[in-house]
């Protein structure tokens, strides 16, 4: 029913917000991954997925599609509900979900809190082949990559760092590291600058 919601923070823990919009209150349950990302801003648009049960009617709020889109098909596999999958997109970055499901690396996702090894199987087994025709993950790991090298290159800049030297340099750390934060690149550039 909807596709986002677009408002104020009025509070933010690492598994909830309460996001404002005119004069509603929504609670919104996220990933340790959206909050990072939006933690310390006082607005977001958040991708929302409603679960509709006897009990209760529960939002799902994602910083983008592509977390989104996985957290869908996370609930798709039998026996992975709404919770086991936000617990996933918070221990893992979409991208490293992906690449974990496309190489069949159950040690991963066995590795995750409420994911056993047979839960980890099964997510391969039912997704390996949806992931691989949405897109190829490494054009979703480049994609998510060119967007934090974007915004780490613009801090550095602005903290009075040359604009070439510091391209070059955040390319090669994301060369050698996949999955940082925006604030992890800012802070490896920092310590190889």
């Amino acid at each position: 029913m909807y596709e986002y919601i677009k408002g104020e923070i009025q509070e933010i823990c690492p598994t909830y917000l309460v996001l404002e919009n005119t004069g509603i209150g929504y609670f919104i349950h996220i990933s340790v991954n959206t909050y990072t990302k939006i933690s310390g801003q006082k607005t977001c648009m958040l991708f929302i997925h409603e679960v509709i049960r006897e009990d209760a009617h529960l939002l799902f709020g994602f910083y983008d599609e592509i977390e989104r889109e996985i957290f869908l098909q996370l609930i798709s596999v039998s026996g992975i509900g709404a919770n086991t999958a936000r617990m996933m997109l918070s221990s893992l970055s979409p991208g490293e979900i992906k690449s974990a499901i496309i190489q069949g690396n159950v040690p991963l996702l066995k590795s995750i809190k409420g994911v056993g090894a047979k839960t980890a199987e099964r997510i391969i087994i039912d997704l390996r082949d949806k992931v691989g025709k949405l897109s190829d993950s490494t054009e979703i790991i480049a994609h998510l990559d060119n967007t934090i090298k974007e915004e780490a290159l613009s801090a550095l800049v602005m903290l009075g760092f040359p604009k070439a030297k510091i391209e070059k340099l955040l390319s090669d750390i994301l060369k050698d590291m996949q999955g940082l934060t925006v604030e992890n690149l800012v802070k490896e550039a920092l310590k190889r600058a």
